[in-house]
């Protein structure tokens, strides 16, 4: 019967810090009762990392027989009454994936070809995830199935990790994927409602707005024009030409832009740029808005620099009347 002497048995040819290298040669020469001692202290060695491992580990030969288990694995056994010793030992590991059965069963196949490739020296190692469910919860073990290094007898180590907590933590990511993926779509099918929206209603207010200048062109130029012929005083054909102005600079695309900058332009700002731009000075501003000149150059600066014209040597009026383009 196979142990764990078998497997760690390469250790004792390696002991070089406490008892130093043993060679065939000088084993013979060597204190038998010396020799026992290191081989039992190398084989508890061997046990307690083996035992102190939270993963199942199973070591198994050629054939696919357990040689040998850890606490975990013997614990894992115990707990779920798998109807057979705890410590499985003798049993053919490669026989019970083949009779597997049952909900958790489906990846069994895989998992004996799998120790069988190792087995046969095809591949070095052979990983696998897998579920393992109990009545009362779900569990995922991570499996894997490594030659032993070392000389002597073909050893398999294979160790099963529970990894419940990491599939269960992706499980959650992945739904949080999901519901993030569907807000996205909800969101993106909003953006489209509201950009259909805003388009309707730009189409809508350019409608209204070519309603207004051509009602204005064609009813309102003409009385007007009528106005100027019939006006008897200076005064009154000045009052005249006057609101023809104002009604041209409001059909005019320079006080469409203004009405698109209102967010940005005070009303007192948005006035002073329609009399500057029709080559008012300062002062003849003051004088018509029946403000102070120093009041009225500091909304000219506010103007070039809500403007963008701050730092250069664009004229304000200039860049006014470009806007009528």
């Amino acid at each position: 019967m196979y142990g764990v002497q078998d497997l760690y048995i390469v250790g004792i040819n390696n002991l070089h810090c406490y008892y130093g290298r043993i060679e065939p040669d000088n084993m013979r020469d060597m204190d038998l009762i010396r020799a026992e001692k290191i081989i039992r202290e190398t084989q508890q060695y061997a046990k307690t990392i083996l035992n102190s491992l939270s993963a199942h580990i199973a070591i198994i030969d050629k054939h696919g027989m357990i040689l040998e288990t850890n606490v975990a694995w013997r614990q894992f056994a115990s707990c779920n009454e798998l109807g057979m010793r705890p410590d499985t030992l003798q049993v053919n590991y490669l026989k019970i994936c083949d009779a597997a059965t049952g909900e958790s069963s489906y990846k069994s196949g895989e998992v004996a070809a799998g120790i069988r490739s190792v087995i046969k020296g095809d591949i070095e190692e052979f990983v696998i995830d897998y579920p393992c469910h109990a009545p009362d919860k779900e569990r995922w073990f991570y499996m894997r199935a490594t030659r032993a290094v070392g000389d002597g007898p073909l050893r398999v180590v294979i160790s099963h990790e529970d990894i419940t907590a990491l599939k269960t933590a992706e499980e959650q990511l992945k739904q949080r994927e999901d519901q993030l993926r569907e807000k996205t779509q909800h969101l993106e099918e909003a953006n489209v409602a509201l950009r259909a929206v805003i388009r309707k209603n730009d189409e809508d207010s350019r409608e209204i707005e070519q309603a207004i200048l051509q009602n204005i062109r064609d009813s309102i130029f003409p009385k007007i024009k009528q106005l100027q012929k019939r006006c008897k005083t200076q005064e009154v054909r000045q009052l005249v030409d006057r609101i023809e102005s104002d009604l041209q600079d409001i059909a005019s695309p320079f006080l469409r832009w203004l009405s698109n900058v209102a967010s940005i332009l005070t009303p007192q700002e948005m006035k002073i740029a329609l009399l500057i731009k029709e080559g008012k000075t300062s002062k003849e501003i003051a004088g018509l808005l029946n403000l102070s000149e120093p009041t009225i150059n500091f909304h000219r600066q506010n103007l070039r620099t809500k403007l963008g014209l701050t730092g250069t040597s664009s004229n304000l009026r200039t860049y006014l009347l470009t806007l009528n383009k």
